[in-house]
């Protein structure tokens, strides 16, 4: 691990819908509520984790836009303190655009990376929320990675793509980013009244050579309502399942860079 602290972990998955949001903005107020400095960074252009902290993702001078095209430096588009410990990198969906933009730019895989080496002894912990598919921006956010954390949702077609991303985090790691690790797998909508969410976890770890973390995301309908009002789960409704479980996988995340 590079320095004494400053991990990066992207947060990636091509298929949509699978808790990546949920973990970016949860995981990060689970291990800024453990007292560790936290930048996250979104790199979709839905900007749901910007919203997801309550930040009106439309009226930003600011974002991570600007901030590959070199209009601004990482510090102008920085919002600090969102939550205590928190502070957000925001997106919005002008970003939707910076893949045709950066046609013929020179080391384009790396202009992320650039910028965040800027800042990285500045935080514990940078999260970023990767987009749906497995773009430039998703490329960007590897290259810049010190490990990539799996969001799977419990169901029928987890594995599906899964390889495909495997596959794609290999070629960023023996091309751009030797460095780069996968940090695991964690389970996301897991209903433990349900025989296939228990089928899905099973046929997951004997299918896949990776870390699978033991905390499980519950199916939790606090968590899924938290987003619209701005706030993370650990502030929304700090007592429910959706709280608990992302404080696991904060502590369980920390013991293993612990142990790295």
């Amino acid at each position: 691990m590079r320095g004494t602290m400053g991990k990066i972990i992207a947060i990636a998955n091509q298929k949509g819908g699978v808790g990546k949001t949920t973990t970016s903005i949860n995981l990060s107020a689970a291990l800024a509520g453990r007292g560790k400095r936290v930048l996250v960074i979104d790199t979709d252009p839905q900007g749901n984790t910007t919203s997801g902290f309550g930040i009106d993702k439309n009226n930003l001078e600011n974002t991570i836009y600007e901030l590959i095209l070199g209009e601004c430096s990482i510090r102008d588009c920085i919002i600090k303190d969102v939550i205590p410990n928190v502070c957000v990198l925001p997106s919005n969906v002008n970003l939707a655009a910076a893949e045709i933009e950066l046609i013929g730019v020179d080391k384009k895989e790396y202009i992320l990376k650039d910028e965040v080496d800027y800042i990285k002894e500045d935080y514990d912990f940078i999260i970023i929320d990767c987009p749906p598919s497995l773009n430039m921006l998703t490329i960007n956010s590897m290259t810049t990675a010190d490990s990539v954390l799996v969001p799977i949702q419990c169901e029928y077609y987890a594995l599906e793509g899964l390889s495909q991303l495997i596959h794609t985090i290999n070629l960023v790691k023996e091309r751009l980013n030797p460095d780069l690790d996968m940090e695991g797998v964690v389970f996301t909508m897991y209903d433990s009244r349900t025989n296939l969410s228990m089928q899905v976890v099973e046929n997951v770890k004997q299918n896949l050579n990776q870390h699978v973390f033991k905390t499980l995301i519950p199916r939790n309908i606090r968590l899924a309502e938290a987003p619209s009002y701005g706030k993370p789960i650990s502030m929304y409704d700090p007592k429910s399942a959706g709280a608990e479980s992302y404080l696991q996988l904060a502590d369980e995340l920390l013991e293993n860079t612990k142990s790295m």
